[in-house]
């Protein structure tokens, strides 16, 4: 099978059903490997607007939101979107095709280093240069997207890597994101502390709560009972 095929099959792997989007040159072969794909992949007017939906996707489910572009122009055409997601803790990969490695070395047409430029506004950004570590990019790319603190990441796929064909490499096993918790001393230090507040209450709810049941739980408790 192709490098484009292992990739699609792991973003599979990974739970996605929509993919927003515009198809190009640069990302053909994985437009090809999505006809045969369980995954939904939904047509956008720009670029931005693909980045857009995947960024409320990921608020509204907790779940990595996916979005595609060709290069140069098609890419830096996701960078509002990507950077939005980042700063509001909402979870996304972010995929562009790019140039054949043989020419990333110079001046060619639509080129730039997409990973340099997306670093900065992402949690992880990087390039594939060899199809046989694709399971481990795209693992490492949706863990990172979804642990706290959520955020976007960025992967760079040329075009004759994602031609490439490759065997023996199936998709990495899927483990549930860790949500990290205070230690229990800090628990215990915090308590007291607590009880010589000004306010008669205080109440500490973090951002994984809102895309999480547990402010649904929280609000139903709170509206029915009285605390005193």
């Amino acid at each position: 099978m192709k490098a484009a095929e292992l990739f699609v099959r792991c973003l599979e792997n990974e739970g996605v059903q929509y993919i927003f989007g515009v198809p190009g040159e640069e990302n053909i072969d994985i437009m090809d490997a999505l006809l045969d794909s369980t995954m939904q992949f939904i047509t956008t007017r720009h670029e931005q607007g693909a980045a857009f939906m995947a960024d409320v996707y990921g608020r509204l489910t907790g779940r990595a939101g996916v979005c595609l572009s060709t290069l140069g122009p098609g890419a830096t055409n996701l960078i509002t979107g990507v950077a939005d997601a980042n700063m509001d803790r909402a979870p996304m990969v972010a995929i562009a095709g790019q140039g054949a490695t043989t020419r990333l070395h110079k001046e060619s047409h639509q080129i730039l280093d997409l990973v340099t430029l997306f670093a900065p506004i992402t949690k992880y950004a990087t390039p594939i240069r060899e199809a046989a570590v694709i399971p481990e990019i795209v693992r490492k790319a949706f863990k990172v997207a979804q642990t706290e603190k959520p955020g976007s990441c960025f992967i760079d796929f040329p075009e004759n890597i994602a031609a490439m064909p490759i065997a023996g490499k199936v998709p990495l096993g899927v483990q549930a994101p860790y949500t990290p918790a205070p230690a229990d001393v800090k628990v215990d230090q915090a308590v007291p502390l607590q009880r010589h507040l000004p306010i008669k209450h205080f109440i500490s709810i973090g951002y994984s709560a809102f895309v999480s049941s547990i402010l649904t739980v929280f609000i139903a408790v709170t509206h029915y009972i009285s605390i005193s």
